[in-house]
């Protein structure tokens, strides 16, 4: 995957998507809402910019739902 290279690095789902990873490998799970303040705590990211992020996550099988509803690293 390339980098954008027409807008600030900050606003990429790639970085922000590693942001999220980054707070969820702390967390272990998470519920949505809990895992976005976790995540504003140490960067101010929007709440769009944050479900892109999260849905492109997805879509590249890093994370998912478990049986509970909450977000976790895959295995």
């Amino acid at each position: 995957m390339l980098l954008p290279d027409d807008i600030h690095p900050s606003l990429s789902l790639y970085y922000n998507g590693g942001l999220v990873l980054e707070v969820l490998g702390k967390l272990r799970e998470s519920a949505l809402l809990d895992l976005f303040v976790e995540t504003r705590k140490s960067h101010d990211v929007t709440m769009p910019i944050f479900v892109l992020s999260l849905d492109w996550l997805f879509l590249a099988d890093l994370v998912q739902f478990n049986p509970h509803g909450n977000i976790e690293l895959c295995s």
